[in-house]
Protein backbone atom coordinates (compact mmCIF):
# COMPACT_ATOMS: atom_id res chain seq x y z
CA UNK A 1 0.00 0.00 0.00
CA UNK A 2 1.29 3.39 -0.91
CA UNK A 3 2.17 5.65 2.01
CA UNK A 4 -0.21 8.56 2.56
CA UNK A 5 1.08 11.82 3.97
CA UNK A 6 -0.60 14.04 6.55
CA UNK A 7 -1.40 16.86 4.14
CA UNK A 8 -3.43 14.45 2.03
CA UNK A 9 -5.63 13.59 5.00
CA UNK A 10 -5.88 17.27 5.86
CA UNK A 11 -7.02 18.19 2.37
CA UNK A 12 -9.51 15.30 2.29
CA UNK A 13 -11.08 16.27 5.63
CA UNK A 14 -11.33 19.91 4.57
CA UNK A 15 -13.03 19.04 1.29
CA UNK A 16 -15.38 16.60 3.01
CA UNK A 17 -16.36 19.28 5.51
CA UNK A 18 -17.16 21.73 2.73
CA UNK A 19 -19.28 19.11 0.95
CA UNK A 20 -21.35 18.12 3.95
CA UNK A 21 -21.88 21.76 4.96
CA UNK A 22 -23.01 22.64 1.44
CA UNK A 23 -25.55 19.86 1.19
CA UNK A 24 -27.85 21.67 3.58
CA UNK A 25 -28.60 24.30 0.94
CA UNK A 26 -30.65 22.63 -1.80
CA UNK A 27 -33.76 20.56 -2.52
CA UNK A 28 -34.44 16.87 -2.08
CA UNK A 29 -34.78 14.13 -4.63
CA UNK A 30 -36.91 11.06 -4.14
CA UNK A 31 -38.01 8.00 -6.11
CA UNK A 32 -35.77 5.89 -8.37
CA UNK A 33 -36.66 5.93 -12.08
CA UNK A 34 -35.45 2.90 -14.14
CA UNK A 35 -33.17 3.98 -16.99
CA UNK A 36 -34.76 3.67 -20.44
CA UNK A 37 -34.02 5.84 -23.48
CA UNK A 38 -37.60 5.49 -24.72
CA UNK A 39 -38.89 6.76 -21.36
CA UNK A 40 -36.21 9.34 -20.55
CA UNK A 41 -36.43 11.23 -23.85
CA UNK A 42 -40.04 12.07 -22.96
CA UNK A 43 -38.60 14.42 -20.31
CA UNK A 44 -36.57 16.43 -22.86
CA UNK A 45 -38.92 19.40 -22.80
CA UNK A 46 -38.54 19.67 -19.01
CA UNK A 47 -34.88 18.96 -18.42
CA UNK A 48 -33.53 20.86 -21.45
CA UNK A 49 -35.67 23.92 -20.83
CA UNK A 50 -33.71 27.13 -20.31
CA UNK A 51 -35.80 27.60 -17.16
CA UNK A 52 -34.40 24.41 -15.64
CA UNK A 53 -31.14 23.62 -13.84
CA UNK A 54 -31.84 19.87 -13.75
CA UNK A 55 -28.75 17.64 -13.67
CA UNK A 56 -29.27 15.72 -16.90
CA UNK A 57 -25.96 13.89 -17.30
CA UNK A 58 -26.15 11.23 -14.59
CA UNK A 59 -28.64 8.40 -14.95
CA UNK A 60 -30.71 6.72 -13.55
CA UNK A 61 -32.65 9.78 -12.42
CA UNK A 62 -34.32 10.24 -9.10
CA UNK A 63 -37.76 11.75 -9.66
CA UNK A 64 -37.97 15.29 -8.29
CA UNK A 65 -40.54 18.06 -8.51
CA UNK A 66 -39.34 19.25 -11.94
CA UNK A 67 -40.15 16.03 -13.80
CA UNK A 68 -42.91 14.77 -11.50
CA UNK A 69 -45.68 16.37 -13.59
CA UNK A 70 -44.43 14.85 -16.86
CA UNK A 71 -43.85 11.51 -15.17
CA UNK A 72 -47.43 11.48 -13.90
CA UNK A 73 -48.65 12.40 -17.39
CA UNK A 74 -46.63 9.61 -19.04
CA UNK A 75 -47.86 7.09 -16.47
CA UNK A 76 -51.49 7.97 -17.27
CA UNK A 77 -51.53 7.89 -21.08
CA UNK A 78 -54.74 6.10 -22.12
CA UNK A 79 -55.93 5.63 -18.54
CA UNK A 80 -59.70 5.98 -18.21
CA UNK A 81 -61.89 6.12 -15.12
CA UNK A 82 -64.68 4.49 -17.17
CA UNK A 83 -63.00 1.11 -16.73
CA UNK A 84 -64.72 -0.16 -13.61
CA UNK A 85 -64.09 -3.91 -13.54
CA UNK A 86 -60.99 -5.26 -11.80
CA UNK A 87 -59.76 -7.00 -14.96
CA UNK A 88 -60.13 -3.92 -17.18
CA UNK A 89 -58.36 -1.71 -14.66
CA UNK A 90 -55.44 -4.12 -14.29
CA UNK A 91 -55.01 -4.60 -18.04
CA UNK A 92 -55.27 -0.95 -19.09
CA UNK A 93 -54.97 1.40 -16.11
CA UNK A 94 -53.11 0.06 -13.11
CA UNK A 95 -50.28 -1.96 -11.68
CA UNK A 96 -51.20 -5.54 -10.86
CA UNK A 97 -50.57 -4.65 -7.20
CA UNK A 98 -50.83 -1.01 -6.18
CA UNK A 99 -50.94 0.03 -2.52
CA UNK A 100 -50.81 3.68 -1.46
CA UNK A 101 -50.82 4.46 2.24
CA UNK A 102 -49.82 7.54 4.19
CA UNK A 103 -46.46 6.13 5.27
CA UNK A 104 -45.67 3.63 2.48
CA UNK A 105 -46.43 2.69 -1.12
CA UNK A 106 -46.00 -0.55 -3.05
CA UNK A 107 -46.58 -1.66 -6.62
CA UNK A 108 -45.89 -4.84 -8.57
CA UNK A 109 -46.35 -6.21 -12.08
CA UNK A 110 -45.84 -9.31 -14.16
CA UNK A 111 -43.58 -8.52 -17.14
CA UNK A 112 -43.86 -10.20 -20.53
CA UNK A 113 -41.76 -9.83 -23.69
CA UNK A 114 -43.17 -12.20 -26.29
CA UNK A 115 -41.99 -11.43 -29.81
CA UNK A 116 -41.46 -13.34 -33.02
CA UNK A 117 -39.35 -12.24 -35.95
CA UNK A 118 -38.06 -13.14 -39.37
CA UNK A 119 -34.61 -12.47 -40.78
CA UNK A 120 -35.37 -12.29 -44.50
CA UNK A 121 -31.71 -12.18 -45.51
CA UNK A 122 -30.77 -15.37 -43.67
CA UNK A 123 -34.28 -16.84 -44.11
CA UNK A 124 -34.52 -17.80 -40.45
CA UNK A 125 -36.95 -17.14 -37.62
CA UNK A 126 -36.13 -15.36 -34.36
CA UNK A 127 -37.99 -14.96 -31.11
CA UNK A 128 -37.79 -13.57 -27.57
CA UNK A 129 -39.66 -15.22 -24.71
CA UNK A 130 -39.34 -13.29 -21.43
CA UNK A 131 -41.22 -13.85 -18.19
CA UNK A 132 -40.48 -11.38 -15.44
CA UNK A 133 -41.60 -9.12 -12.65
CA UNK A 134 -41.10 -5.65 -11.26
CA UNK A 135 -41.75 -4.41 -7.72
CA UNK A 136 -41.17 -1.00 -6.25
CA UNK A 137 -42.29 1.38 -3.57
CA UNK A 138 -41.46 3.82 -0.82
CA UNK A 139 -41.30 3.77 2.97
CA UNK A 140 -41.85 7.15 4.54
CA UNK A 141 -40.36 10.11 2.69
CA UNK A 142 -36.75 8.93 2.60
CA UNK A 143 -36.63 5.28 1.55
CA UNK A 144 -37.46 3.77 -1.85
CA UNK A 145 -36.81 0.41 -3.48
CA UNK A 146 -37.09 -1.20 -6.89
CA UNK A 147 -36.42 -4.67 -8.26
CA UNK A 148 -37.07 -6.43 -11.53
CA UNK A 149 -36.16 -9.87 -12.79
CA UNK A 150 -36.38 -11.58 -16.15
CA UNK A 151 -36.12 -15.21 -17.23
CA UNK A 152 -35.35 -15.23 -20.95
CA UNK A 153 -35.14 -17.58 -23.91
CA UNK A 154 -34.35 -16.34 -27.41
CA UNK A 155 -33.20 -17.14 -30.89
CA UNK A 156 -31.11 -14.29 -32.31
CA UNK A 157 -30.18 -13.16 -35.82
CA UNK A 158 -26.74 -14.25 -37.00
CA UNK A 159 -24.85 -11.04 -36.20
CA UNK A 160 -26.16 -11.09 -32.62
CA UNK A 161 -25.26 -14.78 -32.32
CA UNK A 162 -21.71 -13.97 -33.38
CA UNK A 163 -21.29 -11.44 -30.57
CA UNK A 164 -22.85 -13.69 -27.94
CA UNK A 165 -20.86 -16.69 -29.13
CA UNK A 166 -17.57 -14.80 -28.89
CA UNK A 167 -18.15 -13.45 -25.39
CA UNK A 168 -20.44 -16.03 -23.75
CA UNK A 169 -22.51 -13.09 -22.53
CA UNK A 170 -25.79 -11.46 -23.60
CA UNK A 171 -24.79 -7.82 -24.24
CA UNK A 172 -25.78 -5.64 -21.32
CA UNK A 173 -27.52 -8.45 -19.47
CA UNK A 174 -26.11 -11.70 -18.12
CA UNK A 175 -24.34 -15.03 -18.59
CA UNK A 176 -25.46 -17.18 -21.47
CA UNK A 177 -26.56 -20.42 -19.81
CA UNK A 178 -27.10 -22.34 -23.05
CA UNK A 179 -24.24 -21.50 -25.35
CA UNK A 180 -24.96 -20.81 -28.99
CA UNK A 181 -24.96 -24.03 -31.01
CA UNK A 182 -25.83 -26.38 -28.15
CA UNK A 183 -29.59 -26.21 -28.68
CA UNK A 184 -30.26 -25.14 -32.24
CA UNK A 185 -28.84 -21.65 -31.81
CA UNK A 186 -31.16 -20.80 -28.91
CA UNK A 187 -30.06 -18.99 -25.76
CA UNK A 188 -31.42 -18.59 -22.25
CA UNK A 189 -30.39 -16.34 -19.40
CA UNK A 190 -31.62 -14.51 -16.29
CA UNK A 191 -31.32 -10.82 -15.54
CA UNK A 192 -32.03 -9.08 -12.22
CA UNK A 193 -32.00 -5.48 -10.97
CA UNK A 194 -32.35 -4.63 -7.27
CA UNK A 195 -31.96 -1.18 -5.73
CA UNK A 196 -32.42 0.34 -2.27
CA UNK A 197 -32.31 4.15 -2.10
CA UNK A 198 -32.21 6.27 1.06
CA UNK A 199 -32.20 10.04 1.47
CA UNK A 200 -29.96 10.61 4.50
CA UNK A 201 -30.76 14.32 4.34
CA UNK A 202 -32.76 16.26 1.74
CA UNK A 203 -29.53 16.54 -0.26
CA UNK A 204 -27.64 13.30 0.42
CA UNK A 205 -28.81 10.09 -1.24
CA UNK A 206 -27.29 6.65 -0.74
CA UNK A 207 -28.17 3.92 -3.23
CA UNK A 208 -27.01 0.32 -3.08
CA UNK A 209 -27.82 -2.84 -4.97
CA UNK A 210 -27.29 -4.19 -8.47
CA UNK A 211 -27.90 -1.79 -11.33
CA UNK A 212 -26.41 0.13 -14.27
CA UNK A 213 -25.15 3.72 -14.53
CA UNK A 214 -24.84 6.19 -17.40
CA UNK A 215 -22.76 9.38 -17.53
CA UNK A 216 -23.59 11.95 -20.21
CA UNK A 217 -26.42 13.49 -22.21
CA UNK A 218 -26.09 11.31 -25.29
CA UNK A 219 -27.48 8.04 -26.54
CA UNK A 220 -23.96 6.65 -26.13
CA UNK A 221 -21.42 7.42 -23.42
CA UNK A 222 -17.66 7.30 -23.77
CA UNK A 223 -17.25 7.49 -19.98
CA UNK A 224 -19.70 5.03 -18.41
CA UNK A 225 -22.77 3.52 -20.07
CA UNK A 226 -25.51 0.97 -19.47
CA UNK A 227 -24.25 -1.38 -22.19
CA UNK A 228 -22.43 -3.58 -19.67
CA UNK A 229 -24.16 -5.85 -17.16
CA UNK A 230 -25.75 -4.76 -13.91
CA UNK A 231 -23.02 -4.25 -11.33
CA UNK A 232 -23.11 -4.58 -7.52
CA UNK A 233 -22.63 -0.99 -6.36
CA UNK A 234 -22.80 1.54 -3.57
CA UNK A 235 -23.47 5.10 -4.78
CA UNK A 236 -23.50 8.37 -2.84
CA UNK A 237 -25.05 11.43 -4.50
CA UNK A 238 -24.75 14.90 -2.99
CA UNK A 239 -26.51 18.06 -4.09
CA UNK A 240 -24.31 21.02 -3.23
CA UNK A 241 -26.51 24.07 -3.35
CA UNK A 242 -28.73 24.37 -6.41
CA UNK A 243 -26.10 23.98 -9.10
CA UNK A 244 -23.60 21.26 -8.17
CA UNK A 245 -24.17 17.52 -7.99
CA UNK A 246 -21.45 15.12 -6.86
CA UNK A 247 -21.47 11.33 -7.26
CA UNK A 248 -19.11 8.70 -5.87
CA UNK A 249 -19.68 5.02 -6.66
CA UNK A 250 -17.89 1.86 -5.56
CA UNK A 251 -18.60 -1.26 -7.64
CA UNK A 252 -17.48 -4.90 -7.68
CA UNK A 253 -16.81 -6.31 -11.15
CA UNK A 254 -15.85 -9.71 -12.55
CA UNK A 255 -14.18 -11.20 -15.61
CA UNK A 256 -14.82 -14.88 -16.32
CA UNK A 257 -12.08 -15.23 -18.97
CA UNK A 258 -9.19 -14.36 -16.64
CA UNK A 259 -7.13 -16.96 -14.75
CA UNK A 260 -8.76 -17.65 -11.39
CA UNK A 261 -6.98 -18.14 -8.05
CA UNK A 262 -9.90 -19.38 -5.92
CA UNK A 263 -13.38 -20.84 -6.23
CA UNK A 264 -15.28 -17.91 -4.72
CA UNK A 265 -17.81 -16.98 -7.39
CA UNK A 266 -15.76 -18.78 -10.02
CA UNK A 267 -14.40 -15.58 -11.62
CA UNK A 268 -11.54 -13.11 -11.23
CA UNK A 269 -12.72 -9.96 -9.52
CA UNK A 270 -11.85 -6.27 -9.57
CA UNK A 271 -12.95 -3.06 -7.93
CA UNK A 272 -14.29 -0.08 -9.84
CA UNK A 273 -14.46 3.48 -8.48
CA UNK A 274 -16.31 6.26 -10.27
CA UNK A 275 -16.47 9.96 -9.40
CA UNK A 276 -18.50 12.59 -11.22
CA UNK A 277 -19.17 16.27 -10.55
CA UNK A 278 -21.83 18.09 -12.58
CA UNK A 279 -21.76 21.89 -12.29
CA UNK A 280 -24.62 23.93 -13.71
CA UNK A 281 -22.91 27.28 -14.23
CA UNK A 282 -26.32 28.64 -15.22
CA UNK A 283 -29.59 27.25 -16.51
CA UNK A 284 -27.99 27.11 -19.97
CA UNK A 285 -24.40 26.01 -19.34
CA UNK A 286 -23.02 23.02 -17.43
CA UNK A 287 -19.69 21.22 -17.13
CA UNK A 288 -18.87 17.82 -15.71
CA UNK A 289 -15.69 16.17 -14.45
CA UNK A 290 -15.35 12.37 -14.33
CA UNK A 291 -12.74 9.85 -13.33
CA UNK A 292 -12.71 6.09 -13.03
CA UNK A 293 -10.34 3.58 -11.49
CA UNK A 294 -10.32 -0.15 -12.22
CA UNK A 295 -8.25 -2.09 -9.69
CA UNK A 296 -7.85 -5.90 -9.53
CA UNK A 297 -8.61 -7.54 -6.21
CA UNK A 298 -5.57 -9.82 -6.57
CA UNK A 299 -3.12 -11.08 -9.16
CA UNK A 300 -3.47 -14.42 -10.97
CA UNK A 301 -1.62 -16.19 -8.13
CA UNK A 302 -4.08 -14.86 -5.55
CA UNK A 303 -1.76 -12.30 -3.99
CA UNK A 304 -4.06 -9.62 -2.68
CA UNK A 305 -2.86 -6.06 -2.83
CA UNK A 306 -4.11 -5.02 0.58
CA UNK A 307 -6.34 -2.17 1.63
CA UNK A 308 -5.69 1.40 0.52
CA UNK A 309 -7.57 4.25 2.18
CA UNK A 310 -8.11 5.86 -1.23
CA UNK A 311 -10.50 3.03 -2.09
CA UNK A 312 -13.06 4.72 0.16
CA UNK A 313 -11.94 8.30 -0.39
CA UNK A 314 -15.00 10.20 -1.71
CA UNK A 315 -13.06 13.16 -3.11
CA UNK A 316 -12.86 13.61 -6.87
CA UNK A 317 -9.56 12.54 -8.44
CA UNK A 318 -8.49 11.00 -5.12
CA UNK A 319 -7.31 7.97 -7.08
CA UNK A 320 -4.31 10.02 -8.19
CA UNK A 321 -3.17 10.03 -4.56
CA UNK A 322 -2.84 6.30 -4.25
CA UNK A 323 -3.83 3.15 -6.10
CA UNK A 324 -4.03 4.62 -9.60
CA UNK A 325 -0.24 4.95 -9.57
CA UNK A 326 0.07 1.18 -9.41
CA UNK A 327 0.86 -0.23 -12.89
CA UNK A 328 -1.81 -2.92 -12.49
CA UNK A 329 -4.59 -0.28 -12.27
CA UNK A 330 -6.44 1.49 -15.06
CA UNK A 331 -7.41 5.14 -14.65
CA UNK A 332 -9.57 7.23 -16.97
CA UNK A 333 -10.43 10.92 -16.87
CA UNK A 334 -13.32 12.56 -18.69
CA UNK A 335 -15.09 15.88 -19.15
CA UNK A 336 -18.66 16.66 -20.16
CA UNK A 337 -20.27 19.87 -21.34
CA UNK A 338 -23.74 21.07 -22.26
CA UNK A 339 -25.12 24.33 -23.67
CA UNK A 340 -28.81 25.00 -24.26
CA UNK A 341 -28.64 26.94 -27.50
CA UNK A 342 -32.45 27.29 -27.53
CA UNK A 343 -35.24 26.46 -25.15
CA UNK A 344 -35.58 22.64 -25.14
CA UNK A 345 -32.48 22.27 -27.35
CA UNK A 346 -29.01 21.40 -26.04
CA UNK A 347 -25.57 20.87 -27.51
CA UNK A 348 -23.56 18.35 -25.52
CA UNK A 349 -20.06 16.90 -25.61
CA UNK A 350 -17.67 14.48 -23.90
CA UNK A 351 -13.89 14.23 -23.86
CA UNK A 352 -12.22 11.04 -22.63
CA UNK A 353 -8.51 10.92 -21.74
CA UNK A 354 -6.69 7.63 -21.20
CA UNK A 355 -2.91 7.42 -20.65
CA UNK A 356 -2.75 11.13 -21.47
CA UNK A 357 0.45 13.10 -20.79
CA UNK A 358 0.06 16.83 -20.31
CA UNK A 359 3.59 17.43 -21.64
CA UNK A 360 2.49 16.08 -25.01
CA UNK A 361 0.31 19.15 -25.53
CA UNK A 362 3.46 21.24 -25.95
CA UNK A 363 5.73 18.65 -27.55
CA UNK A 364 3.32 17.88 -30.38
CA UNK A 365 3.60 14.17 -29.59
CA UNK A 366 0.08 12.74 -29.44
CA UNK A 367 0.37 9.25 -30.90
CA UNK A 368 1.04 7.70 -27.49
CA UNK A 369 -2.23 9.07 -26.12
CA UNK A 370 -5.60 7.40 -26.34
CA UNK A 371 -8.77 9.40 -26.15
CA UNK A 372 -12.37 9.72 -27.28
CA UNK A 373 -14.66 12.57 -28.33
CA UNK A 374 -18.44 12.90 -28.45
CA UNK A 375 -20.51 15.82 -29.75
CA UNK A 376 -24.25 15.92 -30.19
CA UNK A 377 -27.48 17.87 -30.17
CA UNK A 378 -30.79 16.80 -28.68
CA UNK A 379 -34.08 18.31 -27.66
CA UNK A 380 -37.85 18.33 -27.76
CA UNK A 381 -40.70 19.68 -29.90
CA UNK A 382 -38.77 19.61 -33.18
CA UNK A 383 -40.33 21.91 -35.81
CA UNK A 384 -42.66 23.16 -33.05
CA UNK A 385 -44.37 19.73 -32.91
CA UNK A 386 -45.17 18.70 -29.34
CA UNK A 387 -43.62 15.42 -28.17
CA UNK A 388 -41.36 15.23 -31.25
CA UNK A 389 -37.98 14.46 -29.68
CA UNK A 390 -34.66 14.13 -31.47
CA UNK A 391 -30.97 13.34 -31.03
CA UNK A 392 -28.03 13.54 -33.44
CA UNK A 393 -24.60 12.40 -32.29
CA UNK A 394 -21.00 11.75 -33.33
CA UNK A 395 -18.60 9.50 -31.40
CA UNK A 396 -14.98 8.56 -32.01
CA UNK A 397 -12.43 6.68 -29.89
CA UNK A 398 -8.79 6.01 -30.80
CA UNK A 399 -7.38 2.46 -30.91
CA UNK A 400 -6.29 0.84 -27.61
CA UNK A 401 -8.33 3.21 -25.45
CA UNK A 402 -9.69 1.48 -22.30
CA UNK A 403 -7.11 -1.35 -22.61
CA UNK A 404 -4.50 -2.15 -19.99
CA UNK A 405 -1.26 -4.14 -19.93
CA UNK A 406 -2.88 -6.19 -17.17
CA UNK A 407 -6.03 -7.41 -18.93
CA UNK A 408 -8.03 -7.89 -15.72
CA UNK A 409 -7.83 -4.09 -15.35
CA UNK A 410 -9.43 -3.39 -18.73
CA UNK A 411 -12.41 -1.03 -18.74
CA UNK A 412 -14.90 -3.89 -19.04
CA UNK A 413 -17.29 -6.02 -17.01
CA UNK A 414 -17.78 -9.68 -17.93
CA UNK A 415 -15.96 -8.84 -21.16
CA UNK A 416 -18.45 -6.14 -22.22
CA UNK A 417 -17.14 -2.56 -22.55
CA UNK A 418 -18.13 -0.25 -19.72
CA UNK A 419 -18.49 2.60 -22.20
CA UNK A 420 -19.32 2.39 -25.92
CA UNK A 421 -20.54 -0.97 -27.38
CA UNK A 422 -17.94 -0.77 -30.16
CA UNK A 423 -15.08 -0.66 -27.65
CA UNK A 424 -12.46 1.52 -29.36
CA UNK A 425 -10.92 2.14 -32.79
CA UNK A 426 -14.13 3.54 -34.32
CA UNK A 427 -16.09 6.53 -35.60
CA UNK A 428 -19.86 6.64 -35.41
CA UNK A 429 -22.69 8.92 -36.55
CA UNK A 430 -26.24 8.32 -35.36
CA UNK A 431 -29.64 9.96 -35.27
CA UNK A 432 -32.85 9.12 -33.40
CA UNK A 433 -36.31 10.64 -33.86
CA UNK A 434 -39.24 9.87 -31.59
CA UNK A 435 -42.84 11.06 -31.76
CA UNK A 436 -45.69 10.21 -29.41
CA UNK A 437 -49.35 10.90 -30.09
CA UNK A 438 -51.78 9.43 -27.60
CA UNK A 439 -51.01 5.73 -27.22
CA UNK A 440 -48.97 5.52 -30.42
CA UNK A 441 -45.20 5.86 -30.22
CA UNK A 442 -43.03 6.12 -33.36
CA UNK A 443 -39.23 5.89 -33.32
CA UNK A 444 -36.65 5.80 -36.07
CA UNK A 445 -32.89 5.37 -35.76
CA UNK A 446 -29.97 5.39 -38.21
CA UNK A 447 -26.29 4.62 -37.50
CA UNK A 448 -23.15 4.67 -39.58
CA UNK A 449 -19.83 3.48 -38.16
CA UNK A 450 -16.31 2.78 -39.29
CA UNK A 451 -14.02 0.54 -37.25
CA UNK A 452 -11.09 -1.85 -37.50
CA UNK A 453 -11.54 -5.56 -36.78
CA UNK A 454 -8.93 -8.17 -35.92
CA UNK A 455 -8.34 -10.76 -38.64
CA UNK A 456 -7.23 -13.36 -36.08
CA UNK A 457 -7.77 -13.94 -32.36
CA UNK A 458 -4.11 -13.19 -31.72
CA UNK A 459 -4.21 -9.85 -33.54
CA UNK A 460 -4.88 -6.64 -31.63
CA UNK A 461 -5.82 -3.56 -33.64
CA UNK A 462 -7.20 -1.73 -30.62
CA UNK A 463 -10.95 -2.37 -30.84
CA UNK A 464 -11.48 -5.10 -28.24
CA UNK A 465 -10.93 -3.53 -24.83
CA UNK A 466 -10.15 -6.79 -23.02
CA UNK A 467 -6.97 -7.44 -25.03
CA UNK A 468 -3.63 -6.23 -23.60
CA UNK A 469 -2.51 -2.84 -24.83
CA UNK A 470 0.20 -2.93 -27.52
CA UNK A 471 3.39 -0.81 -27.39
CA UNK A 472 2.93 2.90 -28.08
CA UNK A 473 3.09 4.02 -31.68
CA UNK A 474 1.23 5.68 -34.50
CA UNK A 475 -2.42 4.58 -34.75
CA UNK A 476 -5.29 5.38 -37.08
CA UNK A 477 -9.01 4.80 -36.61
CA UNK A 478 -10.07 1.86 -38.73
CA UNK A 479 -6.67 0.16 -38.61
CA UNK A 480 -6.85 -3.58 -39.05
CA UNK A 481 -9.69 -4.95 -41.18
CA UNK A 482 -11.37 -1.68 -42.15
CA UNK A 483 -15.11 -2.20 -41.74
CA UNK A 484 -18.23 -0.14 -42.45
CA UNK A 485 -21.46 -0.60 -40.50
CA UNK A 486 -24.87 0.66 -41.68
CA UNK A 487 -27.78 0.28 -39.30
CA UNK A 488 -31.41 1.43 -39.45
CA UNK A 489 -34.34 0.56 -37.21
CA UNK A 490 -37.94 1.73 -37.10
CA UNK A 491 -40.47 0.94 -34.38
CA UNK A 492 -44.21 1.49 -34.07
CA UNK A 493 -45.86 0.69 -30.76
CA UNK A 494 -49.36 0.92 -29.32
CA UNK A 495 -49.50 1.40 -25.55
CA UNK A 496 -51.83 -0.82 -23.55
CA UNK A 497 -50.83 -0.06 -19.95
CA UNK A 498 -48.45 2.83 -19.21
CA UNK A 499 -47.62 1.72 -15.67
CA UNK A 500 -45.17 -0.91 -16.90
CA UNK A 501 -45.00 0.03 -20.60
CA UNK A 502 -47.14 -2.87 -21.83
CA UNK A 503 -47.50 -2.44 -25.59
CA UNK A 504 -47.87 -4.07 -28.98
CA UNK A 505 -44.73 -3.37 -30.98
CA UNK A 506 -43.78 -3.78 -34.65
CA UNK A 507 -40.12 -3.25 -35.50
CA UNK A 508 -38.07 -3.36 -38.69
CA UNK A 509 -34.26 -3.61 -38.67
CA UNK A 510 -31.65 -3.38 -41.40
CA UNK A 511 -27.96 -3.96 -40.73
CA UNK A 512 -25.03 -4.26 -43.11
CA UNK A 513 -21.44 -4.85 -42.05
CA UNK A 514 -19.00 -4.88 -44.93
CA UNK A 515 -15.24 -5.15 -45.40
CA UNK A 516 -12.82 -6.80 -47.81
CA UNK A 517 -13.32 -10.22 -46.19
CA UNK A 518 -17.13 -10.40 -46.00
CA UNK A 519 -20.43 -8.62 -46.54
CA UNK A 520 -22.96 -9.49 -43.82
CA UNK A 521 -26.57 -8.31 -44.00
CA UNK A 522 -29.59 -8.61 -41.73
CA UNK A 523 -33.10 -7.56 -42.77
CA UNK A 524 -35.58 -8.37 -40.05
CA UNK A 525 -39.14 -7.74 -38.90
CA UNK A 526 -40.32 -8.47 -35.36
CA UNK A 527 -43.75 -8.22 -33.77
CA UNK A 528 -45.06 -8.95 -30.33
CA UNK A 529 -46.18 -7.94 -26.88
CA UNK A 530 -43.51 -5.96 -25.02
CA UNK A 531 -43.27 -4.45 -21.54
CA UNK A 532 -40.85 -2.98 -18.96
CA UNK A 533 -38.60 0.07 -18.98
CA UNK A 534 -35.10 -1.10 -19.98
CA UNK A 535 -32.59 -0.65 -22.79
CA UNK A 536 -32.02 -3.69 -25.00
CA UNK A 537 -29.29 -2.87 -27.53
CA UNK A 538 -29.15 -4.33 -31.03
CA UNK A 539 -27.24 -1.54 -32.79
CA UNK A 540 -23.73 -2.92 -32.70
Amino acid sequence: MQKLYFFRYKKTLLMAGIIFFSVQLSNAQSTYLPDSYQLYQKFNADIYSTKSAFHTSMRPFLIDSLIQHTYDSVMNVGVSDKRKSWLNRKIFNEHLFDVKKADYTFYGDIILDETIGRDFTEKKSTYLNTRGYQFGGTVGTKFSFFTSGFENAAKFPTYYNNVVGSTGFIPGQAYLRNYIGQTKNTADWSFVTAILSYNVTPNVNITMGEDKMFIGDGYRSLLLSDYAANMPLLRVTLNLGKHVQYMATWAYLEDFKETTYDTFGGNRRKWAFFHYVDWNVSNRVSFGFFNALISPEADAAGNRRGFDVNFINPILFSSSLGPSRQPKDNTLVGFTGKYKILDKTALYAQLLLDRFKGSDLFSGKTNDNTNGVQVGIRGADLLAVKRFNYLFEFNTVKPYTYQNANTISSYAFYGDPLAHPYGANFREFLGILNYSIGRIDLQGQMNYAKYGLDLTKAANNGKIVTKPIVPDGTTTIGQGLNTQLYYAEGTVSFLINPKYNLRFELSGLYRKESNSASDNKTTMLTFGLRSSFRNLYHDF
